[in-house]
């Protein structure tokens, strides 16, 4: 049975095109997330499908060969009609899917589960999903390791295009910069004579009525003479007003730094019990305000974990807190083990987040778009890494500033 169209589907499709990533290369962050998913599940084939207008395509796969397949054959068309897991424990015994070519053959799929990649403005792109060819029922902590692996997808992906937006208004405001000067000497030098007999004319014009000819002239041979320069001066104004305030910016307000870290910690910690991680939250003290943008901050804070989650050996320790330092501090600790055994999150983050952000384009790409997204709220990031301590990340970020006594805005 072919599912039907969303009832947004025009603008999901708009939400979809905005991130540019179909028919982009694989990246490790996201085999990554597929490879943890099938393991997670226990099942041979792992996918982050995208659902196009007649297609869905697979931006990671584990367990097949397949890059793309027709859309009216998808399981994921039908699971991006809904806002949680689609579960289909026997296709056999599903009248939506009994009859789908790859249900009929020798080895076809007998098992389906598929987490929506729900974008933060409501948007079902595609799924997270895991196949078997064979009947399964998974646990309630498979499940909701699915949904939070999709959480991290969409986070990524979404991650991604606002770094290219950060990266695009930073250059606009470097050419912008660049031009100051030229534009500067126009407006001080060349185009104020020509106003200021622009003036005369009309201040006379409107006192007396009476038109001067001579001087109406003169006014036009400038202002002819000037178009160009004025065309230039409106466009470099107009450019320097929209310079970052598209629809693509970050929205930034004041929040509650210690509220948006505990729920990065919820939202990934069940992704870190599937590997017998324990993180513990010590991110319960008082406020710490700052000014955010919570949902792209909540992203990078998610993120990070999740780093910390992948990088340490099963059976580690990941601790979280929030503190005062120069200012309101992130502090994440990935510790070491008994046995000598340490977390490999420090090369990831030095050489994906640190040294080179800008030039990060392997493994650690999403720690360097985190970066990139810190940087853009003045966040400093200090990383440190010692024998029998571990791996200890600080990100301190500046004060908000407080206006008399009003109450701190909530996430």
């Amino acid at each position: 049975m072919e599912a039907p169209y969303p009832s947004n589907e025009t603008d999901r499709l708009a939400a979809l095109y905005a991130l540019g990533v179909l028919d982009t290369e694989a990246e490790k962050d996201f085999d990554d997330i597929v490879a943890l998913a099938s393991h997670v599940c226990g099942v041979p084939m792992s996918l982050v499908s995208l659902v196009d207008t007649d297609r869905q395509w697979f931006k990671a796969r584990i367990g097949t060969d397949l890059t793309e397949t027709p859309r009216e054959l998808s399981f994921c068309a039908h699971a991006i009609l809904g806002k949680d897991l689609l579960v289909v424990p026997d296709t056999h015994r599903d009248a939506r899917f009994a009859d789908n070519p790859a249900v009929r053959t020798g080895e076809g799929i007998r098992f389906y589960a598929g987490a929506p990649l729900i974008t933060s403005d409501g948007f079902a792109l595609g799924t997270l999903c895991v196949v078997d060819s064979e009947p399964r029922h998974l646990e309630v902590e498979q499940f909701q390791a699915l949904r939070a692996l999709a959480g991290q997808v969409t986070a990524q992906l979404e991650l991604r295009r606002y770094a290219v937006t950060l990266a695009n208004t930073t250059a606009r405001l470097q050419e912008l910069e660049r031009r100051k000067d030229e534009l500067t000497a126009l407006v001080g030098g060349e185009l104020k004579p020509s106003l200021r007999l622009m003036d005369a004319y009309l201040e006379g014009l409107g006192r007396t009525g009476h038109h001067d000819p001579e001087l109406a002239d003169l006014v036009g041979h400038a202002s002819a003479a000037h178009v160009r320069g004025m065309r230039d001066l409106l466009d470099h104004l107009l450019s320097l007003a929209g310079a970052g305030a598209g629809n693509e910016s970050l929205h930034m307000r004041q929040i509650d730094l210690t509220r948006l870290t505990q729920r990065a910690v919820e939202a990934v910690r069940p992704i870190a019990a599937t590997k017998q991680i324990w993180i513990l939250n010590q991110a319960g003290g008082p406020a710490l305000p700052i000014v955010a943008d919570p949902v792209r901050l909540e992203q990078v804070l998610m993120q990070l974990l999740f780093a910390a989650v992948k990088y340490t050996p099963s059976g580690g320790r990941v601790r979280v807190g929030t503190e005062i330092e120069s200012g309101p501090t992130l502090r994440l600790d990935d510790m070491d083990m008994p046995g000598d055994a340490r977390p490999d999150l420090f090369p990831h983050l030095y050489y994906g987040a640190i040294a080179n952000p800008s030039e990060a384009t392997g493994p650690d790409r999403g720690l360097a778009v985190a970066k990139r997204i810190l940087d853009a709220h003045h966040a400093t990031v200090a990383l440190s890494d010692r024998p029998g301590d571990g791996t200890s990340l600080h990100v301190v970020f500046p004060f908000a500033e407080r206006e008399g006594d009003r109450e701190l805005m909530r996430v």
